[in-house]
């Protein structure tokens, strides 16, 4: 079968929008601990709707080789574009993640008419 992309952008965005899940950043709160050093806090920030693929690309492989547990490519709108070390949760499974990549490197331009920016986020374990 060959594939038909969808006739109108508005159902193709209706797509884009049904694969997205909910997800909420996480802000890093250093707190005093009376001797000099700190403890370290993650407290919820923002909710933003995205996508997580799992990629299984040649270069995702290399990098699981030297130490990246899994690489993700994360879809978000653009108005909500993830920076490099963002840290994030996804809420259905609590699986947390930390953003690798610049958000402004993939993004559609304002005048495109589908709203997307892509970073890449492995899966992370939060220090405490």
């Amino acid at each position: 079968r060959i594939f038909q992309p969808p006739e109108n952008l508005e159902e193709a965005m209706r797509l884009l929008d049904n694969m997205m899940t909910e997800c909420v950043l996480l802000e890093k709160h250093r707190i005093p601990d009376g001797a000099g050093g700190w403890h370290v806090e993650w407290k919820e920030g923002a909710h933003f709707p995205a996508h997580l693929k799992f990629n299984n690309s040649l270069q995702s492989k290399i990098a699981e080789k030297e130490g990246v547990e899994s690489v993700f490519t994360v879809t978000t709108y653009r108005d909500t574009q993830l920076e490099f070390h963002d840290v994030f949760r996804r809420i259905s499974d609590g699986d947390v993640f930390r953003v690798t990549s610049h958000g402004s490197d993939i993004v559609a331009p304002k005048m495109a008419t589908i709203n997307i920016s892509e970073v890449s986020a492995e899966r992370w374990v939060l220090t405490t």
